[in-house]
């Protein structure tokens, strides 16, 4: 039954962490609907470096061209007119903000709003979020067009992004698209901008996990999370790139507001029933 679950979960992390339908609702609200316990802290660093796994892959060469840009940017002490310089350092720029509320605020957000009632109200909330963002966006600009501005912008959407319920995509697309930025752009943009914190998420409790081990019994639902986020993800990311490029994002909205919607009437049922 581990394994089934541990499964289930990898493909569900894989599939929602890209699209904008919040992976962290998704591994909260599914346990609780099918009664599931926790598989802990083990199988959480297992989704966060199938995530990370499936970014690189998708991104590798980008990362490749940016690193190396950064790195002559740190070397010859200036960003110029080159663009993946530029991008490299947006990107670090954009990436200060969920740094700093993630190490100020995290704890306190995982014990405060991982409750399936608020969870349900977020994605609700942000669903009609997507839905309005999608109709009234000028659609007009690409990732050239992104500076210190519109990546600190950004950068703060993605901060929110800690709160289960939101989606790190979600927010980081709807804001590109108040920005102005075509949905492609904005996607390519969410997810450059997702890797060095999903990648400092992993190392983070990559070294916790280093320290206490990995049990027998744990390696084989390690395997399979790690494994099904990384193949699920790398699709999910296609997937998604693919769609934007003429799609909109009201059906993610829609989706958003019948599971919040659905999520909410049980919590209600239950409730009642105890």
């Amino acid at each position: 039954m581990i394994i089934l679950r541990a499964l289930v979960l990898g493909v569900v992390q894989g599939i929602t962490e890209f699209l904008p339908i919040s992976s962290s609702a998704h591994l909260i609200l599914i346990p609780w609907l099918m009664g599931w316990q926790d598989l802990g802290l083990t199988f959480d660093v297992a989704l966060h470096f199938g995530t990370l796994f499936s970014l690189l892959l998708y991104f590798g060469r980008d990362w490749l061209d940016l690193l190396r840009a950064f790195g002559q940017s740190l070397w010859e002490r200036r960003i110029g007119e080159d663009r993946l310089r530029q991008m490299s350092w947006l990107l670090v720029w954009g990436s200060l903000p969920a740094v700093a509320v993630g190490l100020l605020a995290e704890e306190t957000i995982e014990q405060h709003f991982r409750h399936p009632a608020s969870i349900a109200l977020l994605m609700i909330l942000m669903g009609g979020l997507l839905i309005y963002v999608d109709r009234r966006g000028r659609l007009e600009k690409g990732l050239e067009a992104i500076g210190l501005g519109e990546a600190l912008a950004i950068g703060l959407a993605q901060s929110t992004a800690l709160f289960p319920g939101v989606s790190r995509s979600g927010i980081t697309i709807t804001a590109g698209l108040l920005l102005g930025l075509k949905r492609e752009a904005a996607a390519r943009f969410s997810f450059l901008l997702a890797s060095p914190i999903v990648a400092g998420a992993a190392l983070v409790k990559g070294i916790h996990l280093l320290r206490t081990g990995l049990p027998a019994p744990e390696r084989l639902p390690f395997l399979l999370g790690a494994c099904s986020a990384t193949l699920f993800g790398f699709l999910s990311i296609g997937y998604l790139l693919r769609y934007l490029e003429r799609g909109r994002l009201a059906p993610f909205g829609h989706y958003r507001w019948a599971v919040g919607i659905l999520s909410l009437i049980l919590y209600g049922i239950r409730a009642l029933g105890r």
